[in-house]
């Protein structure tokens, strides 16, 4: 069994009949996040990954903006569920103003930029998205088939979310599972950033659960032009958006889907 699930007991009520079985949970684990030894923030997570869901939460906080931001990022030897990370261009300074700056929260599964001390704090600093291609309609169609075909912790548990990389033909460059969404999305963008592949604008971002404002704000962060779900956006999400460039689709479903954003990107 993988890191990302545990065994649990349970019982099975089918009627009036009952039965002690056994069954399989996604794993829900705190990973905390240290900077040069120094805690900075706690995550709550699927295991697995961890090193790319810190990159990529560093990312969307801007504490890092890019490879050459990033020296290390290691398992402490006093817990599996700790990494500390050193930055590359940071001065003791710097360091020290980032930890004075962020207030000292846990981020839930379900919490995208929690640890944030102000709404000021949210704006994304980044240039709106400029793409001028277009993708086939069909092909955002079949994102959530594909996206769902690679979810194997899925496939056991039936509790984690998912996020997904593709090309603009519909073929998947990565895709992340987790209890949080904005954690699969991190844990994403975090492995194309420690493989140097930022920004990603050829590229299309699949989630399978609703859209909120962080997960638009961390693709418009990864220079993804394109965001697509199966469920609803958020009205601030379709706001973001909008603001900066980037088509926000929901509810893809069978053969249709809502644009709620920059529908020139979409061929019929």
């Amino acid at each position: 069994m993988s890191e990302a699930q545990r065994r649990v007991a349970v019982v099975r009520v089918r009627g009036a009949a009952r039965t002690t079985d056994t069954d399989r949970a996604a794993a829900e684990e705190p990973l905390e996040i240290r900077l040069h030894d120094r805690p900075f923030a706690v995550v709550m997570r699927t295991p697995g990954s961890d090193r790319e869901l810190a990159a990529g939460f560093l990312m969307a906080e801007r504490v890092i903006r890019g490879a050459d931001d990033l020296g290390t990022i290691a398992h402490c030897a006093d817990g599996e569920n700790i990494v500390n990370v050193t930055l590359a261009n940071g001065s003791r300074d710097a360091i020290e103003r980032l930890l004075a700056q962020r207030r000292q929260v846990t981020t839930t599964s379900s919490c995208g930029l929690c640890g944030r001390q102000t709404i000021e704090s949210l704006a994304v600093d980044a240039a709106p998205m400029r793409a001028s291609w277009t993708v086939a309609a069909a092909a955002i169609a079949a994102l959530p088939e594909t996206l769902r075909s690679r979810q194997a912790v899925f496939d056991d548990t039936g509790g984690l979310h998912a996020a997904g990389l593709f090309t603009r033909d519909g073929a998947a460059v990565a895709v992340a599972e987790d209890v949080g969404r904005h954690n699969a999305v991190d844990k994403i963008v975090g492995r194309m950033l420690m493989s140097e592949a930022l920004p990603l604008a050829d590229h299309l971002l699949c989630v399978s659960g609703r859209t909120s404002y962080e997960i638009v704000q961390k693709a418009v962060i990864a220079g993804i032009p394109l965001v697509a779900a199966v469920s609803a956006p958020s009205s601030l999400a379709i706001e973001l958006a909008d603001a900066l460039g980037v088509t926000l689709i929901g509810f893809v479903r069978g053969d249709g889907f809502n644009i709620y954003a920059h529908p020139e990107r979409i061929d019929p």
